[in-house]
Formats: C-alpha cells, sequence, structure tokens
C-alpha cells in the first residue's frame, strides 16, 4: 500500500497487527481492518489523482466530492482503514474568504470517495472549494449554487454532455466546456465504457483501457479511476457542477433492467449491476438520497432554478422492460406497441407525471439517456426502420408521457438525451407520422464526447432520410457538446462541435443552432 499512519506508536498491538501493511521493504501478517481510523495519514504519492467534483446544486448548496487513490489504476492503494478529509468553501479561488468548513471520513466500504453535502450556502453564486487529507491539499474547484426557487432568474447556460468512450477519442470537448464555466454541465450517460482493453486490435484506437471487461466492484472502480485520469474531464469536473444520469455503458451494453445482453440470467447479473452503481455513486458527486442499495439505485430527482428551469433528471435502464423484437432495429415490431411495456417503470412514472402537473417555472425540463423522437430510417434500412433500444420500442410509453406533458401544460417542455453519438434538434410530435401533428414541445440530442471516433458532418444515409423526418430540424455527426442559454423569452441551444476526436487539442467551432420561443412549442434555426 501507499499510505502510513503517523500515530501507530500509539496503537495497542492488537490495533497493530490489524492495522498493518508494508512499509517500504517490511511486510506485516494483517491487511487494515475499517474500524482503524488513521487520525494524520502519510501519502507516499498524491492522493487527489482523481481530482474533487460539485454536483446536484440547490439554492443554499451542493454536493462536493472527491476520492483518495494514491494508486488509481490498482484499486485506489489505500489501506482498509477510515480516513479523516477536511475541506472548505469559500468566496474566492484563493480562499481568503472561508465560509465553510468541515471533515468528511473516507471510508474503506466506498472506496474511499467522499461526498459532503454542503448547506446554509447563499442561492445564485459561485464559490470555491478544496480538500484536504494529512499534508496534502485537493486541486481547487469552482461551483454554484442554484437560484432560490422562486427566485427571478434572467440568464443561465448549461452545457448538454455525454458518452465519453476512452478508447476512441481525447476528450477535447471536455476542456472547452471547462473554459467556459457554465452554470451546471448535464450528463447524458455513459460515463464509462465497459468492454476490455483493444490490446492493439483497432487502429483506430487512440487510446486502451486498461484491464478485460469489467465485472467486480474493483473492475469498475479502476475504469472509472482511468476516466477521471484523464486532465480535460478533470478540468471540466472542476468548472461547474455537475449534473448526472446514467445509460447502458456504466454497467453493461444495451441493458435493460435485470437483462443484460448476453440473456445472462437476471439472479446473476443483478450481481454485476450492484458492484456498477455501487462504483457509478462512489464516483459520482451524487447525495445520500441516491445511496445503492445492493442492485438497486434510484437516480430520478429534481433540480429547480429559480423562475427559468424545472429540471427532471430521470432513469430509463434500471426499470425499462426488456427491448423488443430481438433488440437491435426492426420494422413492423408489435411487440413495440404493447402497453404494458415501460421505459420509466410504474414508480418513476407516476412520480414524473405527478411533479409535470406542478412546474412554475419558464422551462420544463427532462433530462435523461435515449432520445424519445421517432426516426424513420426506412430508405436508409427498411429491415431497420426503428431502434428498439430507444423510446421508438416503448411506443405507449411515449405516447403516456407527451399525453401527459399536453395535459397538465408544463411550460415549454424540453427532453435531453443522449446516447446515439450524433447531434440532433428535433420537434415533438403527437404523431411521428403526420407532419402537420401538433407540436407538443422539443428535443436537445448531444452527440458523444468521443464515442465512435471522429464522425462526419452528417452521418451516414442521413440524406436519404431527411424527407421523412421533417420533425428534425438539426443533425450532425461531429463530437462534442451543446451550449444552452435559457433567458424568460427564449433557450438557445447552439450545437459545438469538434472535427477529430483523434487529434487532441483541436478548437471547438458551432456547427448550427436552435432556439425555443417561450409559449411556442417546437424549435427554430438560430
Amino acid at each position: 500500500m501507499r499510505i502510513y499512519d503517523q500515530t501507530l506508536s500509539r496503537l495497542t498491538r492488537r490495533q497493530l497487527l490489524n492495522a498493518a501493511w508494508k512499509l517500504g521493504a517490511a511486510a506485516v501478517a494483517a491487511p487494515v481492518v475499517s474500524r482503524v481510523t488513521l487520525a494524520q495519514p502519510y501519502f507516499r504519492a498524491y492522493p487527489f489523482a482523481l481530482g474533487v467534483a460539485s454536483g446536484d446544486p440547490l439554492p443554499d448548496g451542493v454536493v462536493l466530492w472527491t476520492r483518495l487513490a494514491p494508486d488509481p489504476l490498482a484499486g485506489g492503494g489505500m489501506p482498509m482503514a477510515r480516513v479523516p478529509v477536511g475541506w472548505e468553501v469559500a468566496r474566492d479561488p484563493a480562499f481568503r474568504t472561508i465560509v465553510q468548513t468541515g471533515t468528511e471520513v473516507a471510508r474503506p466500504e466506498l472506496g474511499h470517495s467522499v461526498h459532503v453535502e454542503v448547506e446554509g450556502l447563499e442561492p445564485g453564486r459561485e464559490f470555491w472549494y478544496r480538500f484536504h487529507a494529512g499534508g496534502e491539499v485537493s486541486q481547487v474547484g469552482r461551483t454554484r449554487t442554484a437560484p432560490a426557487d422562486p427566485a427571478s432568474v434572467d440568464r443561465l447556460r448549461f452545457a448538454v454532455c455525454g458518452c465519453n468512450h476512452y478508447e476512441t477519442g481525447y476528450f477535447t470537448a471536455y476542456q472547452h466546456i471547462a473554459e467556459q464555466a457554465f452554470d451546471f454541465v448535464f450528463h447524458t450517460g455513459d460515463y464509462i465504457y465497459e468492454d476490455r482493453g483493444d490490446g492493439g486490435r483497432n487502429a483506430n484506437r487512440v487510446r486502451q483501457h486498461h484491464g478485460d471487461e469489467i465485472f467486480t466492484l474493483v473492475d469498475y472502480r479502476n475504469r472509472y479511476a482511468q476516466y477521471k485520469l484523464d486532465p480535460a474531464l478533470r478540468a471540466a469536473h472542476l468548472s461547474a457542477p455537475f449534473i448526472v444520469t446514467w445509460d447502458d455503458h456504466e454497467t453493461d451494453n444495451d441493458y435493460a433492467g435485470d437483462r443484460d445482453e448476453h440473456d445472462t440470467p437476471p439472479e446473476v447479473f443483478l450481481l454485476r449491476r450492484a458492484a456498477a452503481y455501487q462504483a457509478y455513486f462512489e464516483s459520482m458527486p451524487l447525495r445520500r438520497a441516491q445511496w445503492p442499495r445492493g442492485a438497486s439505485l434510484r437516480l430520478f430527482r429534481r433540480l429547480r432554478f429559480g423562475s427559468l428551469i424545472d429540471l427532471s433528471v430521470l432513469d430509463t435502464r434500471q426499470y425499462r422492460s426488456d427491448q423488443a423484437c430481438g433488440g437491435a432495429t426492426a420494422t413492423g415490431c408489435a411487440a413495440a406497441l404493447d402497453p404494458a411495456r415501460t421505459m420509466l417503470g410504474d414508480e418513476q412514472e407516476r412520480w414524473l407525471f405527478e411533479h409535470l402537473a406542478t412546474v412554475r417555472a419558464r422551462w420544463t425540463v427532462l433530462g435523461q439517456q435515449v432520445p424519445t423522437f421517432a426516426r424513420d430510417n426506412l430508405e436508409a434500412s427498411p429491415s431497420g426502420q426503428f431502434a428498439m433500444d430507444k423510446w421508438d420500442g416503448y411506443v405507449v410509453a411515449r405516447q403516456r408521457l407527451y399525453a401527459r406533458l399536453r395535459e397538465t401544460r408544463a411550460p415549454n417542455p424540453l427532453v435531453l438525451s443522449g446516447d446515439v453519438h450524433l447531434h440532433y434538434g428535433a420537434d415533438l410530435k403527437l404523431d411521428f407520422t403526420d407532419p402537420a401533428s401538433e407540436t407538443i414541445g422539443a428535443e436537445f440530442t448531444n452527440t458523444s464526447i468521443s464515442s465512435a471516433g471522429d464522425g462526419g458532418d452528417v452521418a451516414p444515409n442521413w440524406e436519404a432520410t431527411r424527407a421523412d423526418n421533417p420533425h428534425i430540424k438539426y443533425h450532425s455527426g461531429r463530437r462534442g457538446y451543446i451550449d444552452c442559454t435559457a433567458t424568460p423569452s427564449t433557450l438557445r441551444a447552439d450545437f459545438k462541435i469538434v472535427e477529430k476526436v483523434s487529434v487532441p487539442g483541436l478548437p471547438v467551432l458551432t456547427g448550427g443552432s436552435l432556439v425555443m420561443e417561450a409559449g411556442k412549442p417546437g424549435c427554430v434555426r438560430g
């Protein structure tokens, strides 16, 4: 291990035996047990290598996160002991005016991660924070509390991003996100990818995962550590609070509820899901309300930003029905029309539908994973018109959602989604087969940060399907993120693109822009 306790001389012989580990060349018999607390730890390598983060801003506080990991890719390199971690919040990046301090315990049961729920801060303003343990001090992060509810808010800027596959490209877009100092960043999922290291088999992969496909808790911890060692991703977390949800690759590709893509027995797959969910919680700035309970973790939640934005964060993986008709793409899939099929699960759907009736903010935002809008690909792929892993495979559930948005008259609905490695901006229609059908909102889908490699200006076969999708107002196959600006009158989306992710450090460009006007469902070119 890479840490020792300078207070060993004060421990009893029994505690010494229980708290022993290698120190230099001296090997001792037993690992440290979790009842031992290290008063003044000494780290033989920097313990904050994975950076710091903040998340889920409220008007009076935020979550602060870090994880002690002096040996990040080997389980963290920490002893099986509790370690006190101090934290500070200041009004300025130089910490001349410190407003709150405290100590949290980094526990081995949670991979020595730390989640501090700071309260009592002023609403709608910037703060800076840092951690310290032993003689080491973390990087300084910037965060921002949400405006008071229902205080009048003139402007909010936020980014939408997701799908950062380490092997298929550099995280250039995260560096550009970091430079913008957004009010918050919404991540639509696929923060990590679970597949094995490529081992040089694919020349298009610019980096490699460590190890095989991940299954155990230590496997998932090491994979998150490899991603968080990327300096651009760490910089993005330092720049603004993140609001996160997951998609499939945080656990296993295309999983649905208790079913994985290999038809593993559910009782076996749930063991893997429990490990994945715990590692996700350990690695994200989440509150205790999202505490993992075995193979379950309640990720859906609601955040308000004064008079401007009401954000419902959804989970379309944990509770969904299995994909219909083989799970890939299909034409005329009768099972996709089954009213018993669910994307959100009964409890989450009831929770969302109740909340939609109470929204009073200017913009009703649903942040989730996979696109809800229909994409008719018949001209490009006659045998695979609709993707069964998206809301196209859960047609009646989608209609229930759209009908509820219309019924409650939730103000100016906007859906945020990811997953497909493409930028989309689209109108939401009650009937996607009829261009004259009522428009009830808009959807902005972020492309990937790096997944699937460089991409192109437009995806293959798009021109062949454009005429069948008049509700899609913008489309790009480049990598990047969405830069959103909300005001009481408009919500503007600038679709940011990077020409290549196989080459690090390239500039970011604006590929196109769409604008929602308050009181007018849908979006128009900006």
